[in-house]
């Protein structure tokens, strides 16, 4: 049974301008009103709550060094995540965690990992692969998360509670990317398999999804950044860019991978750039056509 979750943080994300808050922490509202939870309960599906974050904060000008923005926060918030995912798979349930950003995928690898780890699918329309071994700007950790939750970041980020990496290399996979990604070669050498949004468009959704589950394992968390939609199609985002995967595309990934996912996260997603709601209706399209299975095929860790 998929259980659906709120993780309404934008602690990991740059202000869109100084002194100014993101907008994707009022994603979960905006996709319920939008019809996500009502679909999703149409297929039998609970709602276990929500997990609030602490206040934003625009930090630049006090955070120490080696410190990514609201960093505690970010912490704190990992934690309380973790113990929520944790609680529904120990109901047996297939948790859809709706954030919010790409930060919250340190909560489901803590979640995982005090499980015994499982592997990840990561789709994406960035790498998401800053650390500070290949750049001197860390600071926002839904554009370093990838690299956090497979160990190459500050270990306050990368090793929470002493249990990191959440997720192995090799059996971690990305999909979506663009081609220009500056990460890409590093990237490349490290995980189990990398797929760029060209790759999906060429080779076809499912195919490219089964090749990123036999990387993953026969257990696996999906993490969904909406950016891997081109910016024509979904450009209420944080960084919107072309080059990405349409709708179809997107929804044949999730059916291929969702079967296979102990459970996902969904995030991005901002409601600011969304002012008539048309892209929260398209994602729930998206995402109730494409997650309905989510768990149906993996015995929970």
């Amino acid at each position: 049974m998929i259980t659906l979750l709120s993780a309404p943080s934008n602690l990991g994300l740059r202000p869109p301008e100084p002194g100014s808050v993101p907008g994707a922490a009022k994603a979960p509202e905006a996709l319920r009103e939008a019809g996500l939870f009502a679909r999703f309960a149409e297929l039998g599906a609970t709602d276990s709550g929500v997990v609030l974050a602490g206040r934003y904060v625009d930090d630049d000008a006090t955070r120490p060094p080696e410190h990514v923005r609201n960093e505690s926060a970010t912490i704190d918030h990992s934690r309380r995540l973790a113990a929520r995912i944790g609680a529904a798979l120990d109901r047996g349930e297939a948790p859809l965690v709706i954030g919010g950003d790409c930060a919250i995928l340190l909560g489901a690898g803590l979640a995982t990992v005090r499980r015994g780890g499982i592997g990840l699918v990561h789709v994406d329309g960035h790498t998401d692969f800053r650390h500070p071994g290949n750049s001197d700007e860390c600071a926002s950790l839904a554009g370093e998360a990838l690299a956090a939750a497979i160990g190459r970041h500050w270990p306050a980020v990368a090793d929470i509670d002493g249990l990191g990496p959440s997720f192995a290399t090799a059996r971690t996979a990305h999909i979506g990317h663009r081609d220009d990604d500056e990460d890409l070669p590093e990237v490349r050498g490290i995980l189990g398999g990398v797929f760029s949004s060209a790759d999906v468009l060429s080779l076809g959704a499912a195919h490219v999804g089964a090749k990123a589950a036999a990387v993953a394992g026969s257990a696996y968390w999906l993490q969904v950044d909406v950016d891997v939609l081109d910016a024509a199609i979904m450009p209420a985002v944080d960084s919107p860019d072309p080059g990405g995967i349409g709708a179809v595309e997107l929804t044949g990934l999730l059916r291929e991978l969702a079967p296979g996912a102990v459970g996902a996260s969904i995030t991005v997603f901002d409601p600011d750039l969304d002012p008539d709601g048309r892209y929260a209706r398209l994602l729930v399209e998206v995402l109730t056509e494409g997650l309905s299975e989510l768990g149906s095929r993996v015995q929970q860790p």
